[in-house]
């Protein structure tokens, strides 16, 4: 995977988050965002996660066991909004 654009991060957690099935009420652990890409990558990939949870489009759901999160369906729209113009601008390059 190369370095990847903060848009491009974006694109790719909210697009694993989606396909997965992580809205509302079902959630993961927020350790697990950065799973399934180079560990070189992972710390940039938190760094992206929290700014989109600052934005609202990644909810969180404090637990006794650790952060867990689950994308905001109330901005379902703008989410696969952002989603599919990461997608494009891979079939772009």
């Amino acid at each position: 995977m190369p370095r990847l654009e903060k848009a491009d991060l974006e694109g790719w957690i909210l697009d694993k988050l989606s396909r997965h099935g992580h809205w509302e009420a079902r959630h993961t652990s927020f350790d697990n965002i950065p799973k399934g890409a180079p560990t070189h990558m992972h710390k940039e990939i938190s760094e992206a996660a929290k700014e989109l949870v600052r934005c609202g489009l990644i909810r969180i759901k404090p637990t006794s066991y650790g952060q867990e999160v689950s994308l905001n369906f109330a901005r379902k729209d703008e989410i696969y909004a952002i989603i599919e113009k990461w997608k494009m601008k891979g079939a772009n390059d």
